[in-house]
């Protein structure tokens, strides 16, 4: 055994320390080192015996005469998953999942184990065999090839790979896992960073595909030291509202494919289900023309999607306006209701403005500033906007209508769900091909409030 030797971790960002400090020097937290014993850990890999003979030696090589292969794809069976991971998974790759707790990280991925044909072993840290029973019964699905094990020791999982074999490997989650290797607690920085690095060589040197679950701080950030993130090949985010039904999958970062694409998911009792044409879920059915509503032609990553925008403007009852927002920047509001009192001559500083985006999205596209601005006036002058007319345009500090990238994306999805007019900016290199839905083009605000209200 290695002589053991004294650190200070910072719970924070992870940085290494031989002496305590009330703050750390990297990321500025105060009271975040936390002692820890580390050993020097063992040269044989943590889930195999060392192979007999010396290793052959390799020598570098021009990178254009390098042979390499292209890494096959395995699709998940669930659409969205594939989409947002570039095609599906890659042999030997490591897959980490973040969300917060009780967004449906664990449901997704046991969903996905259950659905896939070839046999995946799911390791339980958190919880008992009976309770990931019961939330595969409420799911429905029978597999016999899906494997579960419940340990929190990385030694005790590699033993049931050895005689399993499995094609997949989910772990849930990474924060209760430990090392014999490591004297520290469960979850301390230092016995992350083990136990994901066994698991990362694991996962090369037997091309296992693994997926991690990780928990994330109240800032929103992973838990853990941040190499972690750095560790992994692709890092996927779980977001939403968990009083809403739709869940949001994106790709910070992706080894293997773009991190542009996004999935979506319905969240049901029996599970999650994959939502093809977020488009038509996210609009509603109104009965007649409201005031305040207003829908806008945006992108998620590169997937184009109308949403509905709802505003609302009240005489302010007390001395401060409020201004309000649920999906939206409330700065970014701030800043149109300024342009269109300074610009327009809207006298908006004495009212009350509530600002919605439907389905408990939150969407930071600039393209929704033209749509957000109709709505307000919409609200403003009780006059309701026609019900097959959408927006895409970016609205400056001069009151001009600035034009948005993919604007033919966005006429295409608006001409999909069958749109009549979308207003666009002037300056937008508009298509040379015919479109069923007629484009307008303004320039200033000043001329939409014309051609909306006259």
């Amino acid at each position: 055994m290695a002589k053991s030797k004294t650190a200070y971790f910072c719970q924070n960002c992870g940085a290494q320390h031989s002496q305590w400090m009330g703050q750390c020097p990297r990321c500025g937290e105060w009271n975040t080192l936390v002692e820890e014993i580390t050993e020097k850990p063992a040269k044989t890999p943590a889930w195999q015996s060392p192979s007999p003979g010396p290793s052959p030696q390799r020598q570098a090589v021009p990178i254009q005469h390098f042979q390499g292969r292209e890494d096959p794809r395995y699709p998940t069976t669930e659409p969205e998953l594939d989409r947002v991971l570039g095609g599906g998974l890659v042999a030997g790759s490591v897959v980490l999942l973040g969300g917060e707790p009780g967004i449906g990280k664990s449901t997704l991925l046991l969903q996905m184990a259950l659905h896939l044909p070839r046999k995946c072993l799911y390791v339980s840290g958190e919880e008992s065999e009976q309770q990931v029973q019961l939330r595969a019964r409420r799911l429905g699905i029978q597999n016999e090839s899906c494997f579960l094990y419940t340990a929190t020791q990385t030694q005790e999982i590699f033993q049931q790979t050895k005689p399993l074999a499995p094609e997949l490997v989910v772990i849930d989650s990474i924060q209760p896992l430990h090392s014999q290797q490591l004297d520290s607690a469960p979850g301390s920085v230092s016995q992350i960073r083990q136990c994901a690095a066994e698991l990362i060589q694991y996962a090369k040197e037997t091309d296992t595909p693994v997926l991690l679950i990780g928990h994330i701080t109240k800032e929103g950030h992973l838990a853990g030291p941040k190499i972690l993130e750095h560790m992994v090949d692709t890092v996927l985010q779980f977001e939403g509202d968990r009083h809403h039904v739709y869940r949001l999958l994106r790709a910070h970062k992706n080894r293997f494919g773009s991190t542009h694409e996004i999935g979506i998911y319905e969240m049901f009792g029996e599970g999650l289900r994959p939502v093809g044409n977020p488009s038509e879920i996210l609009l509603s059915k109104r009965e007649g023309d409201l005031s305040g509503n207003a829908i806008a032609a945006t992108l998620e990553g590169i997937r184009p999607m109308l949403v509905e925008i709802q505003a609302l403007c009240s005489t302010a009852v007390y001395g401060t306006p409020q201004r309000s927002t649920t999906g939206f920047d409330v700065r970014r509001l701030n800043m149109l209701l300024a342009v269109l009192e300074k610009r327009c001559g809207f006298k908006l500083g004495s009212k009350d403005v509530f600002l919605n985006v439907t389905g408990g999205l939150r969407v930071e596209d600039p393209a929704l500033d033209l749509a957000v601005v109709a709505a307000i006036l919409s609200s403003s002058e009780d006059l309701a906007l026609p019900g097959q007319m959408c927006f895409a345009g970016e609205v400056g500090l001069n009151g001009e209508v600035r034009p948005v990238s993919r604007v033919e994306q966005r006429i295409s999805e608006a001409e999909k769900l069958g749109f009549d007019e979308i207003m666009v900016s002037s300056h937008s290199k508009l298509p040379q091909g015919k479109f069923g839905v007629r484009i307008s083009a303004f320039g200033k605000i000043e001329e939409v409030f014309g051609r909306l209200f006259g």
